[in-house]
């Protein structure tokens, strides 16, 4: 079994930066409840905002890629809804969808090509980036979501690190982890929910799974609404990692090599 390290790293912003408290332990911030016009215009503007921007220039100059002078980010394209799957969907919750809304995410692009996703949310002082996540996953994924199903819910099964779009009772994979787990023709709407059922209905909010706080299952976090829990991957790293004098803290994620 192998695993390689993503280009997803996930990366926080630090207070002194952004004004935020590092995600590892900051309070649970709402959700936002629809990806409207009004949310994905106040997420751009939160995402173009000139501290955040020299923020995200010490986030691609950290490794020593390109300088912090000539990093000059810019943001890319419109912020993306990024849906996680839903707990009350695994626990069989009548009309629950599949997934939920997590947050918004707009793609900023370094001047030597390098790439990240500014997670934004609503928190009790507006509209913030509360993370910074190398790659491009959330815009590449939505982008062939819309092209394999018009109209269908991109979302994410974190505990695997695996891509799913769902639409007229139809759940298709969009990458290898999700191949693995529905097969290359994915399933039914029903047949993923037995799946999940069987693989997290016993790890929901409130067992004793997730009272021991063991990653894998469902939990309460700081990327969701005050009380509403977080999932979580199952390869992510749980430890913050102090990434020299950039004020930064980050979270490495891991994703699950082919035939791991």
């Amino acid at each position: 079994m192998t695993l390689r390290a993503t280009v997803a790293a996930a990366v926080l912003a630090a207070t002194a930066l952004l004004g935020l408290v590092p995600q590892a332990v900051a309070a649970p911030v709402p959700q936002p409840q629809d990806a409207t016009a009004e949310t994905r215009a106040a997420a751009a503007q939160a995402a173009a905002a000139p501290e955040t921007l020299a923020t995200v220039s010490r986030f691609f100059a950290r490794e020593g890629k390109v300088s912090l002078t000539a990093a000059q980010p810019r943001i890319q394209g419109e912020a993306v809804p990024v849906h996680y799957l839903s707990p009350d969907f695994v626990a069989g919750k009548a009309g629950a969808p599949v997934a939920r809304l997590e947050f918004l995410a707009s793609e900023a692009v370094s001047s030597d090509g390098q790439r990240a996703a500014l997670w934004t949310a609503r928190t009790d002082a507006g509209w913030q980036v509360v993370n910074i996540a190398t790659g491009d996953d959330e815009f590449r994924y939505a982008q062939l979501g819309a092209a394999k199903l018009p109209g269908g819910t991109v979302f994410r099964e974190p505990q695997i690190d695996a891509w799913y779009v769902a639409e007229g009772g139809r759940v298709l994979p969009l990458d290898e982890d999700a191949e693995r787990a529905v097969g290359a023709g994915g399933t039914t709407l029903d047949g993923y929910r037995v799946r999940v059922a069987a693989a997290y209905g016993d790890k929901l909010p409130g067992s004793s799974y997730a009272r021991r706080g063991v990653a894998g299952g469902f939990e309460d976090g700081p990327s969701g609404a005050s009380g509403a829990p977080v999932a979580l991957g199952a390869g992510a790293a749980a430890g913050a990692l102090a990434l020299g004098a950039l004020g930064v803290l980050g979270v490495r994620r891991f994703r699950r090599a082919a035939g791991a």
